[in-house]
């Protein structure tokens, strides 16, 4: 029992949610089939009910990675926290969750690193992206439903940047970069209150410290295709929008990343699909899982240089440890990664293990013990289930 009690602990603290709203009305409760769930809102701030457009279907988009390098163990804790919450979406609540993951396989440190290796962008990216789903499989991190690369959808980012151009909603500057005009929408700042570059910029065109790029004007020997206002590439979160808009359409159920992608990224997500689908609202539930850092609240970033590749991580622990490490802080919360940490993560997978060893051998008959209440067992069992669906 004292294993049932442990556990019942660790998924209170994972779901475990503010239950006081705040007046925000910037949200729009979705119109559909409600749901046996209820899930956190950083608009509101408070728990609300998880409405779907299509009935016990979630339509739901993933920012994946941006391929220039190796995953590290900080990403794997943002996709592991998905996973757990979608196992449970779609193993206890039998809600069908059509995942869509976005590849950003185009983009500046791409670049930037097939220049100094002197590899051409598209080897560079496939290498990494095979990596990271030999890494994910390794984590036993489901397959979306699809996974979608940037340079797969071309077409449908210059048509979304051709609608925002038409309706006013952009501008192009002296080089042929377009830029969203945030002055136009006038609810920019739903998830986040905007803060300005501390730098206006890197480009000098720009009407806004706010204004972000739609698309970029290629430089000599850069990858680039050809549009109406001249050859460039795609800015980064337009990326995002383009293909959840040309998969889900105008209406996203969830769409989910790390707390880091909240602003301006998820932000400016929302601003250009609103303006391109005219609607007041294009994702009705945001997910942000807490990052992963190292002892001393120190961030674990490539930038930095102190980042633990997946690889690494798995020659000293396995998968099921970093996925207990995760089982045992709320999805939103940060997680301090240690060797002391982690030897509790693995204390604590090693009750379990035992647990069920103890359980399967009792089954086959290989575990002798007293008598077992099996009415005591399955109401426990039941009280489990009731705090997963009720917290």
């Amino acid at each position: 029992m004292n294993v049932t009690r442990r556990l019942i602990r660790i998924c209170k603290r994972f779901v475990n949610t503010e239950a006081k709203c705040q007046d925000r009305p910037e949200w729009i409760k979705p119109i559909g089939y409600q749901t046996a769930v209820s899930v956190y809102n950083p608009i509101t701030r408070c728990k609300v009910p998880l409405i779907l457009k299509t009935e016990n279907v979630l339509k739901w988009y993933i920012c994946g990675p941006t391929v220039y390098d190796s995953a590290h163990i900080g990403h794997a804790t943002t996709y592991i926290r998905s996973d757990i919450i979608r196992r449970i979406l779609s193993d206890y609540f039998n809600i069908d969750v059509l995942l869509v993951m976005g590849i950003t396989d185009i983009d500046d440190k791409i670049i930037k690193c097939s220049i100094e290796s002197g590899k051409d962008f598209k080897t560079l990216s496939r290498h990494f992206e095979t990596e990271f789903y030999a890494d994910m499989n390794k984590l036993n991190i489901r397959e979306p439903y699809l996974y979608c690369r940037v340079t797969d959808y071309i077409p449908q980012i210059i048509h979304f940047v051709k609608e925002l151009l038409a309706r006013d909603y952009g501008y192009v500057t002296k080089d042929g970069s377009v830029c969203f005009d945030t002055n136009k929408y006038n609810k920019y700042g739903k998830l986040r209150t905007p803060v300005p570059d501390a730098v206006k910029s890197q480009h000098p065109d720009k009407k806004s410290a706010l204004d972000f790029a739609l698309w970029k004007a290629s430089k000599d020997n850069e990858p680039s295709w050809k549009c109406p206002w001249g050859r460039g590439r795609p800015g980064w979160h337009i990326e995002c929008s383009a293909i959840a808009s040309a998969v889900f359409g105008n209406s996203v159920d969830m769409h989910s990343g790390g707390i880091d992608l909240a602003f301006p990224h998820h932000e400016n997500e929302e601003a250009q699909s609103c303006c391109y689908h005219n609607v007041d609202q294009w994702v009705n539930y945001w997910l942000h899982c807490g990052h992963l850092s190292l002892k001393g609240d120190i961030k674990m970033s490539k930038s930095l240089k102190n980042t633990i590749s997946i690889q690494n991580y798995l020659e000293n622990y396995s998968a099921n440890h970093l996925r207990m490490l995760c089982l045992l802080s709320h999805y939103r919360n940060g997680i301090e990664f240690s060797d002391e940490v982690m030897q509790n993560a693995v204390l604590v997978t090693k009750k379990f293990d035992n647990f069920i060893s103890d359980c399967d051998n009792y089954v086959a008959g290989k575990f002798e013990t007293g008598e077992i209440d099996e009415n005591l067992l399955l109401t426990v069992n039941n009280q489990f289930f009731i705090l997963l669906e009720t917290d």
